[in-house]
Formats: C-alpha cells, sequence, structure tokens
C-alpha cells in the first residue's frame, strides 16, 4: 500500500476529458492547449500528448517545461517578460504573446523569428472573483484601446484572449463572444489566429460541447483565423484525488480528524479562494477535516461519514488537479505528497516521492 500523503491521477478520467477534446477540436477546427498555469504535472502527458496540440505557459520555466515534456507546439506568454528572459523564451517558443504593446515594442526585433502575439483584454469576464477577475478595474492583463492596437497590427499575427473562469454556461459564453467580436472584429479579420484562452468548463457534465463546437468553427470562419483553446481545468477536471490519513481525533465541541496533509501546502487554492474541499461523503457521523500545519484556519472542511473515524482510515479529497500540485509548497515542513499515476486496469504507480533533501534545496 503507497504510504500517504500522495496525489493520484487517473489515467481513466483523463482519457474521458480528452475524448470530449477530441470531439471538440475535431467539429470546430480549433487547437487545444494545455495551460501549464493549471496543470503541469508531466508525469500524466503521455495521456494527454495525443489529443492536445500542445502547451501554452505563463513563465520561462513553464514554457520550458512545456517544450521539453510535452513537445508539438508551444505558447510563451508572460505578464512582462525580463531582459535576461526574452532569448531563451523565443527559443523554446513557436509563438510569443505579449502582454502589452510597451513589452511587444521592446521585445519585437528580438522575437523576429516567431509569430509574435498580444493579449487582449476585451474588459468582461465570466469569474465570480475578483482575485482572478482578468477585467477588474485597472487590470495589467492585456491591452484595452483598439486604436492603439491597430497601430501594431503589421508587428503580429494574432490574439490571446483570456476571459473566461469555470464558464459552464454556454449561452453566457455565445454572449460575450458576440461583445467581442464587436469591438475588435475588425482587428480580427487582419490577423492570422486568436486564442481565446481557457475557463470554458466543456468537459463538464451536460455541456452541449456540439454547440460550442459550432460556435467556435462559425467564429473561426468569419474571420479567417485558426482558433486556440487553453483548456487548463477542463483538460484534468475530476482526474485527481489528495489522498491522505487520519492521524488523531479530538473533541472541543466538535469531532476533529487531523490528517497528514495541510491545505495551506498541499491544497493551497481552497484557502486562498475561501473554498471547502470535496469528498464523496454521507452518513451520521460528523467531522471537520483538519491539517496538520501550524495555521490555526488549515482545515478542510466539515463532512460526514458512515462510520465514526479512527486513527489510520483513509480519506481521498477530490478535485486536487487544477491549481493544486501547480501550488504546492513546503510550508511548516509538512511532507510534500508523492504524485501516483492510477493506470485504467487499478494499477497504481509512484512516479516521484519528495523528502528531507527537497525541502532543505528549495531553502538554499
Amino acid at each position: 500500500m503507497i504510504p500517504t500523503p500522495y496525489y493520484r491521477i487517473d489515467l481513466a478520467a483523463i482519457a474521458k476529458n480528452m475524448a470530449v477534446i477530441d470531439q471538440l477540436c475535431a467539429a470546430s477546427g480549433a487547437k487545444a492547449l494545455l495551460a501549464l498555469k493549471c496543470f503541469a504535472t508531466w508525469p500524466a502527458f503521455d495521456a494527454m500528448r495525443d489529443h492536445m496540440a500542445g502547451t501554452t505557459s505563463s513563465s520561462l520555466y513553464e514554457l520550458r517545461l512545456g517544450a521539453e515534456k510535452f513537445g508539438k507546439e508551444t505558447h510563451a506568454y508572460s505578464v512582462a517578460w525580463a531582459e535576461d528572459e526574452i532569448d531563451e523564451a523565443v527559443g523554446h517558443a513557436d509563438k510569443i504573446i505579449f502582454n502589452s504593446i510597451g513589452q511587444l515594442e521592446r521585445f519585437e526585433d528580438r522575437a523576429s523569428s516567431i509569430q509574435r502575439g498580444l493579449r487582449l483584454n476585451p474588459g468582461i469576464s465570466t469569474s465570480g472573483f475578483d482575485l482572478a477577475d482578468p477585467a477588474r478595474q485597472f487590470s495589467r492583463l492585456g491591452e484595452w484601446d483598439p486604436a492603439k492596437i491597430e497601430a501594431v497590427l503589421d508587428r503580429i499575427s494574432g490574439f490571446m484572449i483570456h476571459y473566461n473562469c469555470e464558464n459552464a454556461d454556454f449561452e453566457l459564453f455565445d454572449r460575450q463572444l458576440a461583445e467581442i467580436e464587436a469591438r475588435f472584429g475588425d482587428l480580427m479579420m487582419r490577423v492570422e489566429w486568436v486564442s481565446l484562452g481557457g475557463g470554458i468548463h466543456f468537459t463538464g457534465k451536460g455541456y452541449p460541447v456540439d454547440k460550442l463546437a459550432a460556435r467556435l468553427k462559425a467564429f473561426a470562419d468569419r474571420f479567417g483565423i485558426q482558433v486556440y483553446l487553453e483548456p487548463g481545468e477542463a483538460a484534468i477536471t475530476g482526474t485527481a484525488t489528495l489522498e491522505v490519513s487520519v492521524l488523531d481525533i479530538l473533541d472541543n465541541g466538535k469531532r476533529l480528524a487531523i490528517v497528514d496533509s495541510s491545505v495551506e501546502a498541499h491544497m493551497l487554492d481552497l484557502l486562498i479562494y475561501r473554498l471547502p474541499a470535496k469528498m464523496e461523503t454521507s452518513g451520521s457521523h460528523s467531522y471537520q477535516i483538519c491539517g496538520k500545519s501550524c495555521l490555526a484556519g488549515d482545515i478542510f472542511g466539515d463532512f460526514t461519514f458512515a462510520n465514526e473515524l479512527k486513527v489510520g482510515d483513509r480519506l481521498s479529497i477530490a478535485d486536487a488537479a487544477g491549481y493544486t500540485m501547480v501550488k504546492k509548497n513546503w510550508f511548516n515542513g509538512v511532507k510534500m505528497p508523492a504524485i501516483v499515476l492510477r493506470d485504467p486496469d487499478g494499477t497504481e504507480r509512484v512516479m516521484r516521492e519528495f523528502g528531507y533533501a527537497d525541502y532543505a534545496a528549495s531553502l538554499g
């Protein structure tokens, strides 16, 4: 039995998501790029490579990882490229997307060997969190003014527009894309490709994939462009769990179970957005599941179980792929979860374990 804690990635679940991506891309003509900012656990890339056109990144290291571990097409984006990064970034990329006209003008000559793009900010989004809203007031993410963008059209070949966040509403996507077409359509007529970013939850249950495919095809045909999508969560939703064990049981007016993991260290997004963890449990025995770090608020959430918990029981925390493994950290020196692949036949393979040497190396 594999010791906890560990992230378990279910390759059969990935295959289901990849089948939807295949369906969408075949019907729409769009190309799908894995968004490494969401999921960059490269031992799983073999299950994704035949279904996606490549990767898109948000930093030099993500870009290099995509080029080396995934291969295929690589899109390089950064909110701001540094002087000492740009040459290496160009060396790894097929396309480089600049966040601002200032960055484009600064580095266009050094990026002349590959296709250049510019990020647009349409001023609309689907994000329910101000923290993650790319169109929030005074947003630094992309250019807003069509007149300024038109002045540099001869220096770029495409646009990237990222404005969705777990958007499961096709009708909303359709309306917002229509707004973008109305505002930036004249510019899109004059480029070769447009990326609509990620955040479209098209692998969710009941999502009208055929409608999305038809809308994307119509968009591409209208402007004569290659459309890209950058699925992160959509590629890996429902594919991974964080496997933990109960270390102690307390009752301080509420029954508490402390596990060998930490929200702060291993599922940081839950703390950032103040969300509870997810577990498929039910019953009459209630417990608050707590992490083992010293942070008072290191709490996974309140759950009910069919039986009373005891030390040594194993629990499985869902949705541990997107924005989870990429944010894991060494807070409190809590043991880092191993990375495990679960094959379709149920076999579990340990791909990576972390120990004290990794902790020490991260600090000096």
